[in-house]
């Protein structure tokens, strides 16, 4: 199976906490931040086109113990926020038109959100972790397992190469994983070209250190959300629970819950995944138009 090139260059610099990863995406002043979910790095796009299709600039940090930013460089949500506001001021951004947390980046956007109202204008949260008790003690023992310092390497090898040389059912396993319902429906609902991309997906995750670290429980902070939020969930999610978007929405003050009728947590792979990107258009508007050139970045 020919599956697509996924990867994009990424940049690190050095701020004070230490070494962070990001991508930049450079279309003009207003720009989208996102934080990836678990297994996902700064180099692996997702779900990306509707903001770009706008006009709006992207950053997409990896978050820590993902690619090559150091878990080092900032342990919980609120540590990591302080580091991208300083990436952001180095970067010229002085204000970011929404944050979007995806899975296990949920926590970390709700948190930015919070702590930095007249920075962050809008909140989106996709199939994300909330504040709830995450995950099961059955998942998390498998995990730690699976995805430890000393095994997650090989982890993922096993996974490589088992879709290389067994797509369909390496990929009907893994959907299984993400589903409420049996992988082989999940796996049916996509369309080739969707299973290409996440064979390619799977292909290029890995875990880090970050994967584990995002069990750590972390401060509920979405009262303290006043931005206007957005909050889109499947009911069939297999790896993070539909309570968990109900929670967010009951939580967050005037948060809007769009529903996905996907077969999986991969929202995106969904076959009413075009109405849910005519939602967020909705929701963000276009972006502004601008008669000045961005600025250059000088990246070390």
């Amino acid at each position: 199976m020919e599956v697509p090139e996924l990867e994009r260059p990424t940049t690190v610099t050095q701020v004070k906490a230490g070494p962070v990863e990001y991508r930049l995406r450079r279309k003009g002043p207003p720009t989208i931040l996102v934080f990836h979910g678990g297994h996902m790095r700064a180099g692996l796009a997702l779900g990306e086109e509707v903001f770009t299709d706008l006009g709006y600039s992207l950053l997409v940090p990896s978050r820590p113990g993902y690619g090559r930013t150091p878990l080092e460089t900032g342990r919980s949500p609120i540590e990591f926020t302080r580091v991208v506001r300083e990436l952001c001021a180095e970067l010229d951004i002085t204000e970011v038109a929404a944050v979007v947390g995806i899975s296990g980046g949920g926590p970390t956007a709700v948190t930015m959100a919070a702590k930095n109202p007249d920075f962050v204008q809008r909140l989106i949260l996709e199939s994300a972790v909330g504040f709830l008790s995450w995950p099961t003690s059955s998942v998390r023992t498998a995990a730690g397992i699976g995805f430890g310092a000393h095994t997650e390497r090989a982890t993922w090898a096993i996974v490589r190469t088992l879709m290389r040389f067994a797509p369909e059912t390496s990929l009907r396993y893994w959907l299984g994983t993400l589903s409420t319902g049996p992988g082989k429906a999940a796996y049916a609902s996509l369309s080739p070209d969707d299973r290409r991309t996440l064979v390619g997906l799977f292909s290029m995750m890995r875990s880090g250190r970050g994967f584990l670290n995002d069990f750590r429980p972390t401060p509920d902070l979405t009262s303290e959300v006043r931005q206007p939020a957005l909050v889109i969930a499947t009911r069939k999610d297999g790896g993070v629970p539909f309570a968990n978007a109900e929670s967010l929405v009951a939580s967050i003050r005037g948060a809007q819950l769009i529903e996905s009728e996907a077969a999986t947590h991969l929202i995106w792979f969904g076959r009413d995944y075009p109405v849910i990107v005519e939602r967020i258009s909705r929701f963000l508007g276009p972006a502004p138009s601008h008669h000045r050139d961005p600025p250059q970045i000088s990246c070390r």
